[in-house]
C-alpha cells in the first residue's frame, strides 16, 4: 500500500466506514489486505467483508463499474462474492479523506470455505471446478452490459495497468526490449466478442476460497479489466505452476481438467489456446520488474527468491514460462 494512503487512515475513517454500514463496533474485526485496508463483520446473522480503498489509486466511477460486473456474475450463478449495499442503499460510499480525497467503502459477501491448501489441495474436482468458474464467468461476461459509461474499467493493456514495467529500462533494458516487442504482439490479436471482455485478470489461489464441497468463491476484483478470455486463462495456469518443483508433470495433470470444465460453461475457440504462452511472458516479465524493483534483499521472501532464480537468463533467453503445449489438449472442447 502506498505511504501517503497509509498515512490518511485513522480510527475516525474507520468510525464513518462503520456507521454508513450499520456495523457495530464490536462484530468487526481487521483482516489485513495489500492495496486496501480489509475487515470482516457481522450483521443480522450474516458475515460479510469490508474494503477501505482510496481515491488516489482507484476512482470511486472505476469501483462502482468492478462491483457492478461482479453483482452480474453472482446474479447469473457464478461463485464470485458479490457486493452489498449500504444502509443508504450505494455499493460504494466516499469517506473524505481530510486532503481533498476519499477512502472508498465497499462489503462483499463472505466467501465459504478456505484456502484451497486448507481443503483438499489440487484434486481433480478442484480443478474441474475452477475451470467451470472461469468459463461461466465469461459466459456471462458476453451478457454483460455497463449500466454507465463513466463506469467502464481500463483495457489490459491501459497504462494504469502496466506501469508496474516502469523502472525495466533502467534495471534491464533487454527485458525491457523483449516485453515491448511481446506486448505490440498481444495488442494486434482481434477482440472479437466470444472472446474478449470483462476478465478478472488475477484469478490465482489467493484470491479464492473453496469449500469441503469443492465450491469455489472467487473475491478481489480490484484489478478487473476488459481483454481477452485467453489471458485470464493464462494468469490462472501461470500461478498454478510458478514455483512448483515439477510444473510440466503438473500441467499435464492440471490442464484438461481445468479445460474440460471451462468448456462445459463456455465456448472459446481453441485456436486462442496458443496465446497463452505470450500472455504468461507478459506476467513473468511484469512481475519480474516488480520484484526487481520493488525487493531489492530476497532473502527475507522465499516465493519471490524461488521465482528469481535465474528468471534474468531465462527471459534474455527468449524461453517460454513452460515447456508445454496447450493447443494438444483439446479432446474437451465443447
Amino acid at each position: 500500500m502506498e505511504e501517503k494512503i497509509r498515512n490518511r487512515f485513522n480510527d475516525a475513517i474507520l468510525a464513518e466506514a462503520r456507521q454508513r454500514y450499520a456495523i457495530a463496533a464490536d462484530n468487526i474485526e481487521e483482516l489485513g489486505g495489500f492495496e486496501s485496508f480489509i475487515y470482516g463483520f457481522e450483521k443480522d446473522g450474516a458475515k460479510y467483508v469490508l474494503r477501505l480503498g482510496h481515491s488516489l489509486r482507484r476512482s470511486p466511477d472505476l469501483i462502482r463499474g468492478e462491483v457492478d460486473w461482479i453483482n452480474h456474475l453472482a446474479r447469473g450463478g457464478a461463485g464470485v462474492a458479490g457486493a452489498v449495499n449500504s444502509a443508504a442503499g450505494n455499493l460504494v460510499e466516499l469517506i473524505d479523506d481530510g486532503q481533498g480525497e476519499h477512502f472508498l467503502a465497499t462489503a462483499f459477501a463472505w466467501a465459504n470455505g478456505g484456502p484451497v491448501w486448507q481443503n483438499g489441495g489440487w484434486t481433480e474436482p478442484f480443478m474441474l471446478n475452477y475451470g467451470r468458474l472461469i468459463g461461466k464467468m465469461h459466459a456471462l461476461t458476453k451478457q454483460y452490459s455497463l449500466p454507465d459509461a463513466a463506469w467502464q474499467r481500463p483495457s489490459w493493456n491501459d497504462p494504469i495497468m502496466t506501469d508496474t514495467t516502469s523502472a525495466l529500462p533502467q534495471l534491464d533494458p533487454t527485458a525491457m526490449a523483449l516485453n515491448t516487442a511481446n506486448l505490440a504482439y498481444l495488442r494486434s490479436l482481434p477482440t472479437p466478442a466470444d472472446a474478449f471482455g470483462l476478465i478478472h485478470q488475477d484469478a490465482h489461489t489467493g484470491n479464492l476460497f473453496v469449500d469441503e464441497n469443492c465450491q469455489i468463491t472467487l473475491f478481489d476484483f480490484d484489478d478487473c479489466v476488459y481483454g481477452h478470455f485467453i489471458y485470464d486463462i493464462a494468469m490462472v495456469v501461470f500461478y498454478a505452476i510458478t514455483n512448483h518443483p515439477e510444473p510440466v508433470e503438473f500441467c499435464t495433470r492440471f490442464w484438461p481438467l481445468f479445460w474440460q470444465g471451462y468448456c462445459e460453461e463456455n465456448r472459446l475457440d481453441p485456436v486462442w489456446l496458443k496465446e497463452i504462452l505470450p500472455f504468461m511472458k507478459l506476467r513473468e516479465i511484469d512481475l519480474y520488474g516488480v520484484i526487481r524493483r520493488d525487493i531489492p534483499d530476497l532473502s527475507g521472501d522465499g516465493w519471490a527468491a524461488s521465482f528469481m532464480r535465474g528468471r534474468r537468463e531465462i527471459i534474455h533467453a527468449e524461453r517460454p514460462y513452460i515447456d508445454f503445449d496447450f493447443t494438444q489438449v483439446t479432446a474437451h472442447e465443447a
